[in-house]
């Protein structure tokens, strides 16, 4: 219906996303389910996965067979950016609402959370990789065995912020636990890639100099992650001073909001681009850093959360259905077996692994499963694994194991962190995101002066002078 190729083009392939997300979020919140499966589900209606082949064309229109951009060069398509914005603006305000005394306790279990995540779905990765030889696994290739692990090791947050918050739950001890820990997993999974690279492309690597070939070096990998996070807590410190002076300076206005933006951002890129660590790992950080200014870091995140979950989260969590390329394109029987048994482990290594750990550091079994039901969602992580695996020798036709994984895990997170949060007695209404108790967008009293439906609080009376 509708061209992505131009700029008026893409606002209309805008317009049926944010309608069709809304409209599927409304209707699965109505049922008892999370809004996020609806945005999910939403873009798998309107893209190519299933109408693509079937109808021969699809609701968004984007030409021809193109759709693997989405998958590995996201940036190099504007869907992809605001894709990209909204998980960035996702990972920064839950850095906004990090408790740092509950950070530091949490430390060691979601630490060993993080590791025990890594470890299990790897091994499990490889276990079923070597039976099947004639896929390019098995023991002759056990590089690419090995990277089917390092695939399944990834998680994606993202989702499972969304749910938390919408369930009230991103400021209680267990879901600090479960988002420290899956910024350590992704960490730690960057750094597994990074080694098993770096060992497999040995030779290729002598072609390269300076800068570049220190980074492709496994080791030169570690000094890089280790010397990105010291940079960031010691600019932390000084980024820390610099909102103080200017929320007593300027408090409540919007300056604070908009520097703060900057300072994520500018996390995002040094992270990904200088560092070659996540970029939502910097988005993260930088919310941490803000989030020690009390006052500016609850008044930036009103003002990110209504821009966030009105716009580009909603496109962040389609994307993931429109990046779902057709499952009978380069699909064979045994393919289509590795893949779900792949599935399989990748979810069966992520709750039994991380749930187990829980349960030692005294959760009991419900918060322990949840635990691991919170760290097994893949995301854009898994997406850009597999891309620098393939890279690196993989068959390019494994890329449907990692969107076949994206979607069960994507679909199920929701679904059982519902679940298991709706036995807790003790649950809170939730205080952010998407919903409230009538089913709508939860519109904070400085956006609803804005609409004449709150009174002036003092903060808006400030910024209205």
């Amino acid at each position: 219906m509708f061209e992505g190729n131009s700029a008026l083009g893409f606002v209309a392939v805008l317009a049926v996303i944010l309608f069709s997300t809304k409209l599927l979020g409304l209707i699965f919140r109505k049922i008892g389910l999370p809004q996020v499966l609806g945005y999910i589900i939403a873009g798998i209606l309107i893209g190519p996965a299933i109408f693509g082949d079937f109808c021969g064309f699809t609701l968004i229109g984007f030409e021809g067979h193109d759709y693997n951009a989405f998958l590995v060069m996201p940036e190099e398509n504007a869907l992809g950016i605001f894709s990209k914005i909204g998980v960035l603006l996702l990972m920064f305000s839950t850095g906004l609402e990090t408790n740092l005394k509950e950070l530091k306790s949490a430390g060691l279990a979601s630490t060993l959370i993080a590791c025990t995540g890594v470890a299990i779905p790897m091994v499990l990765g490889i276990l079923i990789a070597l039976p099947f030889s004639e896929l390019g696994l098995g023991v002759t290739n056990i590089y690419n065995c090995i990277f089917i692990g390092a695939i399944l090791t990834a998680t994606s947050v993202a989702i499972t912020v969304s749910v938390l918050k919408e369930l009230g739950k991103i400021n209680t001890k267990l879901g600090t636990t479960i988002v420290s820990a899956a910024i350590i997993d992704d960490v730690i999974g960057i750094i597994v890639l990074s080694v098993i690279t770096g060992i497999a492309q040995s030779g290729s690597a002598s072609e390269l100099t300076g800068f570049e070939w220190f980074k492709a070096q496994w080791w030169g990998t570690i000094i890089m992650i280790v010397a990105f996070f010291a940079v960031a807590i010691l600019a932390g410190w000084g980024i820390s001073y610099l909102f103080k002076w200017l929320d007593k300076r300027w408090p409540a206005t919007h300056r604070i909001p908009v520097f703060s933006l900057a300072v994520c951002f500018l996390y995002s890129w040094l992270a990904e681009e200088v560092f070659g660590v996540a970029d939502i790992t910097g988005a993260f950080l930088a919310g941490v850093v803000l989030s020690t200014v009390h006052r500016a870091s609850e008044y930036t995140d009103k003002k990110v959360e209504v821009n966030t979950y009105t716009v580009f989260a909603p496109v962040f969590f389609a994307n993931i259905g429109i990046s779902s390329i057709s499952f009978a394109e380069g699909m064979s029987g045994w393919l289509f077996l590795f893949a779900v048994l792949a599935v399989l482990m990748g979810l069966i290594g992520k709750i039994v692994g991380c749930g187990l750990v829980a349960k030692c550091f005294k959760y009991n079994w419900r918060e322990s499963t949840i635990a691991g039901v919170g760290m097994m969602a893949r995301g854009e992580v898994a997406l850009i694994v597999t891309g620098k695996a393939v890279e690196s020798g993989l068959p390019s036709e494994f890329m449907i194991m990692t969107v076949l994984l994206i979607l069960v895990s994507s679909i199920l997170t929701p679904i059982l962190l519902k679940v298991l949060y709706g036995k807790d007695k003790n649950s809170v209404p939730p205080t952010g995101g998407f919903s409230d108790a009538d089913n709508k967008l939860v519109i904070d009293s400085s956006a609803a002066e804005h609409l004449g439906t709150a009174d002036p609080s003092p903060l808006t009376e400030k910024e209205n002078k």
